[in-house]
C-alpha cells in the first residue's frame, strides 16, 4: 500500500503533509502535489494533515488514475521538503469538483 494525492489538491496545494513525511516523497507541481508511490513507506501521518483531504491509502475506492498520475509525475517534478504558504485563493477551491480537468498543470512547482 501507498498513500496517493488525489484531485481535492488541485489548486489548493497546501504543504502541511509535506512537514510531517518522514521520507520526503512528495514532489511539487504548479497547481498540486504528488507522493512517489515507490518512495512512500505507508505511515500515513501525511493523510490527517491535509485541510482538504487530498490525500489517501491506494486501497480507497478508484485511485487508479491518481496512482499513475502520483507515479508520472514524482519522476518529473521536483522534491519539496519544506512547508510553503498555500496559495492565496486555496479555500475557495478547496471543495470544487472536476478540477483535473478544468485546472490541473503538467508544469512543475518550484520544488525547495
Amino acid at each position: 500500500m501507498t498513500y496517493v494525492v488525489v484531485e481535492n489538491c488541485i489548486k489548493c496545494k497546501y504543504t502541511d503533509c509535506v512537514e510531517v513525511c518522514p521520507v520526503d516523497c512528495f514532489y511539487e507541481g504548479e497547481n498540486m502535489l504528488v507522493i512517489h508511490p515507490d518512495e512512500c513507506i505507508d505511515c500515513g501521518v501525511c493523510e490527517p494533515e491535509c485541510p482538504a483531504e487530498a490525500i489517501v491509502p491506494d486501497t480507497e475506492g478508484d485511485v487508479d488514475k491518481w496512482l499513475e498520475v502520483n507515479r508520472k509525475f514524482a519522476e518529473i517534478w521536483p522534491n519539496i521538503t519544506r512547508k510553503k504558504e498555500a496559495p492565496a485563493d486555496a479555500d475557495e477551491y478547496k471543495d470544487q469538483p472536476g478540477k483535473f480537468e478544468k485546472y490541473f498543470s503538467e508544469n512543475p512547482g518550484s520544488g525547495d
